[in-house]
Parts: structure tokens; C-alpha cells; sequence
């Protein structure tokens, strides 16, 4: 195991958008295709139920109800249908939302930040540089970032554990692009490294479970073809990242991990493929 402590994990999605695949991938269809808007839920030994991102909610629509805001489901449609939410899920699994101690949050674009105000005593835990980034801006410049501030709770600040200052390093295995990993409980449980590039400061995490290793890269790459036939995005799609230098040394990173790791369950937010092979379909 890469991590020492084994936390159960269930790899979740709640509503996906609708982007040109050539887009995300090169040499891909220009036509629409649906990216899941995926998060995990991993039960863990001490700490209870913890959420690494939360997907799409409710709110995502009214947070876009008016312009500027509008322009983003108009860019980006989302689907998203009653009961898919990640509150929901757990609710119907018999976790209530005020089980939730604590949610890692890999960046905050709204995809990955829409049910963050369900879980009303969950400690946030993010790099700072990843909420420094966004907080500041304004409507048209948060919108070009894809942050909708309306999706976070009054009191985020306050209930925030950023990793740069709370959580202790690790050294990782021999063979890793990283030496060492922040360790966010304190307990080698949960393992997060910094994968900027897609957005300032996003993190990815490696978590032990089921039997597995898993590394949950956010938005380093947009589908498991990516990393693993070497294809890299569309360079429009530089337009939306915070820095394509980053990208692109991160992406390497993740192909060296795939290489030198092929048993790790790689999980891309967005992945269709790795949802159907390791998703759950409901929570665990």
C-alpha cells in the first residue's frame, strides 16, 4: 500500500457537462460528449465519512440564473438531474450531512465545489494557494476561472484547514515524480500532492482501499486516454488554465506514475472510463 492507514472508497459522480471531446484531448471528436463531474467518498477508520470534492448541486443553477454568471452553463451546459447530488447519495446510504468532518477540495472550480454548502460542520481542507487564486476576483474574472464564490458557505474561511499550514510531509515510495506528500490527517491515511496547472494550487490524492492503490487527479488530465496514449489537450485549451507550463510538467508527471505504477487506480474527475470501471454506482 502506498498509504499506511486503508480508508473504503467510493468513486461518485453527481451530474456531468457537455464539452467537444477535441477539446479535452487530441486528435478527439469535435462533437459534444459528457464529462461526469466525479468525487469520492472514502470512509475512514476514525475520522467517519470524508469527501474529496462533491460535483454538481442544485445550486450550480442558481448561481448561473443571471449574467455574467449565465455564460457559464451556456459555455459549459450541465446536466444534472434531482437526487444525484453528493447530500443526496449519502442521505439515501444513511450518512447525514452533518457527518461530513471533513472534505479535501483538489481546486474550486464549480464542478468540483457545487454541494460544498450541504455539509454544514465539514472542515475544508485545500492548498491555500488554490483559494488565494480566486477569492479576489471579480464576477468576469471569477467566471473565466470557473469559480462561483455563491458556492461556498459564509463561514469557509473559519472552517478552513489549509494543507500548507495544518498538515505534516511525507516521504513517498522510490519511483514517484514527488518525493514527498502532504499528509492531511496526520495518520498516512490520506496523502495529497500539488498537480497545478489545470488550476492554481489543485491537489491530487493517493488513498489505500478495497484492496487498491488509487490516485485521484482531479483535473490533471480530463480522461485515463490521456495519460495513457499520451495525448495531451487541444491547445485552445490553454485558455482556461492557470498555467500551461504547470500543465504540462504535471501531465509528465502523471504519465511517469502510470509507467512506473500500472497496478494504481488512476481516477480523473471527468473520466467516463475510470467511473465505469471502479465507480460504484452508489456509495459503499
Amino acid at each position: 500500500m502506498i498509504t499506511s492507514t486503508p480508508v473504503s472508497v467510493s468513486i461518485l459522480s453527481a451530474g456531468y457537462c457537455l464539452h467537444p471531446e477535441l477539446l479535452t484531448l487530441k486528435g478527439g471528436t469535435i462533437k459534444p460528449v459528457a464529462f461526469p463531474a466525479g468525487y469520492a467518498l472514502l470512509r475512514h477508520p476514525q475520522h467517519g465519512p470524508i469527501l474529496f470534492d462533491t460535483g454538481y448541486s442544485s445550486r450550480f443553477f442558481e448561481e448561473t440564473a443571471k449574467l455574467p454568471a449565465s455564460l457559464y452553463r451556456h459555455i459549459t451546459p450541465v446536466v444534472f438531474k434531482e437526487g444525484e447530488s453528493a447530500v443526496e447519495r449519502l442521505r439515501e446510504a444513511g450518512i447525514a450531512p452533518e457527518e461530513i468532518r471533513y472534505m479535501v477540495l483538489s481546486h474550486f472550480h464549480a464542478d468540483h465545489i457545487g454541494g460544498v454548502r450541504d455539509f454544514p460542520r465539514a472542515q475544508f481542507i485545500y492548498l491555500r494557494k488554490s483559494y488565494e487564486a480566486v477569492y479576489r476576483l471579480g464576477p468576469i474574472k471569477a467566471l473565466r476561472a470557473g469559480f462561483l464564490p455563491g458556492l461556498l458557505p459564509e463561514d469557509f474561511t473559519a472552517r478552513s484547514l489549509p494543507v500548507d499550514e495544518y498538515s505534516p510531509k511525507r516521504p513517498l515510495p522510490p519511483g514517484f515524480p514527488f518525493t514527498e506528500a502532504y499528509d492531511l490527517l496526520g495518520d498516512g491515511s490520506l496523502l495529497a500532492v500539488e498537480m497545478s496547472g489545470h488550476a492554481a494550487g489543485m491537489i491530487g490524492l493517493f488513498v489505500s482501499g478495497n484492496g487498491y492503490d488509487y490516485l485521484l487527479c482531479a483535473d490533471t488530465v480530463w480522461s485515463s486516454r490521456a495519460f495513457r496514449e499520451n495525448r495531451r489537450p487541444h491547445p485552445a485549451a490553454g485558455l482556461i488554465m492557470s498555467d500551461r507550463k504547470e500543465y504540462r510538467h504535471n501531465f509528465d508527471r502523471l504519465r511517469v506514475i502510470y509507467e512506473n505504477f500500472p497496478d494504481l487506480r488512476i481516477v480523473p474527475s471527468h473520466c467516463r472510463e475510470a467511473l465505469a470501471l471502479w465507480g460504484t454506482g452508489g456509495v459503499q
